[in-house]
């Protein structure tokens, strides 16, 4: 049991009068050993979640996680925290879908709070056809068991009274597709979160010790090549966001998976103006209000292949741009900060999940926009398929051999991928 401070009422002071040298550490020092059972390529959401899952559910703690960098320094930090299952298709939202349950009550499960906060989602649409689209798309949802709701203008002015209906607007707004128990969770806490859980149940985490290599024999993983050396282990996990396709080429197999810019930005904070995420679909804006009070916007891809998480302006300015339709008052706020980071965009805009060519090495790459809020699913599942052996029956449709198949998985009318149709 760890020792309990007699300063909890002052904690924060006291740290901070000691120069914060006397914080417990999250992460135990380790060594690497010289083999594990399981090793996961990635320190960022999916890669910790499937390790605290696999000692959680699956019995399995001899797991080594190597990073790169720092712990969820990658996309799982470079996103907009927002968590949804509102999609068509059985196989995105089955998954999507099991997240949002996950992340209910994960905060306690992990006993770190992650700051999950149902604000409900609410999806524009520009057109009457688009809204029968979305109908098409509720009533999917609610046969399933997800709770979605179609909002006329009207209904939609009391949901979101900050909105602008006008009818002169370039791309006037029809209605919308609510699913209430979307919103948004604190991404870096959800990396600590199961680092944290992920340590204390035996699982060896490593930070800034990136993989070089892989030990292939007769087709068959045999070790990680590691900037600590070598480490040897039954099965891997490569989940690198967007270093999919370079750590794929380590292993020797093509990936089929484009890289591209994809950049947000925050303004400054002010008083709660909107308890909601919402997104525009006329070409792509969604906003969303941190509980710091800064106002979180993203948009589309840069559209061009890169790696160099430097954004290009024009993004900026068409993603404000609709911003400022849907809120006019966003016109009064200055913008504080940007980033971007490198999605893994693959030609039907969904992941690619499970084997490789490989045997021993299984992948998770390609997820676009759409990783962070599959996040818990998928270590739940992915722990569950390295545990078994069998691709779990929600990961399955995301095989990589989808694309010689011709089994794709096009959310195109759901997700924001049209540049790539």
């Amino acid at each position: 049991m760890q020792k309990q401070t007699r300063y909890s009422g002052f904690s924060l002071a006291w740290h901070a009068l000691s120069g914060h040298r006397r914080w417990q550490k999250i992460l135990p020092d380790c060594d690497p050993l010289p083999s594990y059972d399981i090793v996961i390529v990635g320190g960022g959401g999916h890669g910790l979640a499937t390790a605290y899952y696999l000692a959680k559910k699956q019995g399995i703690s001899s797991v080594a996680v190597f990073e790169a960098g720092w712990l969820g320094g990658g996309n799982t930090a470079r996103n907009t925290a927002i968590v949804r299952s509102d999609y068509l298709l059985e196989a995105s939202f089955g998954l999507k879908n099991l997240a949002l349950d996950l992340w209910s009550d994960l905060s306690q499960e992990l006993n770190f709070n992650l700051m999950y906060s149902p604000r409900g989602y609410v999806d524009l649409a520009h057109s009457d056809g688009q809204l029968e689209h979305f109908v098409l798309r509720a009533n999917a949802m609610n046969l399933r068991g997800a709770d979605a709701r179609i909002l006329g203008r009207n209904e939609l002015r009391t949901r979101v009274p900050q909105l602008s209906l006008s009818s002169d607007d370039r791309f006037p707004v029809s209605g919308a597709l609510v699913q209430e128990k979307g919103g948004i969770v604190r991404h870096d806490a959800v990396a600590w979160g199961f680092a944290r859980k992920a340590a204390a149940s035996g699982v060896h985490v490593f930070q800034n010790c990136p993989v070089i290599g892989f030990d292939i024999r007769n087709g068959r993983l045999n070790a990680v090549e590691t900037a600590m050396g070598k480490v040897s282990c039954d099965q891997a996990m490569v989940s690198v966001a967007g270093a999919s396709a370079r750590l794929a080429d380590l292993a020797g197999f093509p990936l089929p998976v484009t890289p591209v810019n994809v950049q947000a930005f925050v303004t400054e904070p002010v008083k709660p103006v909107l308890d909601c995420v919402v997104n525009y679909n006329a070409g792509l804006s969604y906003v969303s209000q941190t509980d710091k009070g800064e106002l979180v916007l993203g948009g589309m891809t840069d559209g061009v292949h890169s790696t160099a998480r430097r954004g290009a302006f024009s993004t900026i300015e068409d993603t404000l741009a609709r911003a400022v339709q849907m809120f006019p008052f966003l016109t009064r706020l200055r913008l504080m900060r940007h980033w971007s980071g490198t999605a893994d965009m693959t030609m039907d805009g969904n992941a690619i999940i499970g084997n490789s060519p490989i045997e021993g090495l299984k992948i998770n790459a390609g997820w676009g926009y759409a990783g962070f809020k599959a996040t818990p699913a998928v270590g739940h599942e992915m722990a569950a398929t390295l545990a078994s052996g069998q691709v779990s029956d929600l990961l399955a449709p995301f095989s990589l051999d989808r694309f010689e198949s011709g089994a794709l998985i096009d959310d195109a009318g759901i997700g924001p991928y049209p540049w790539l149709h």
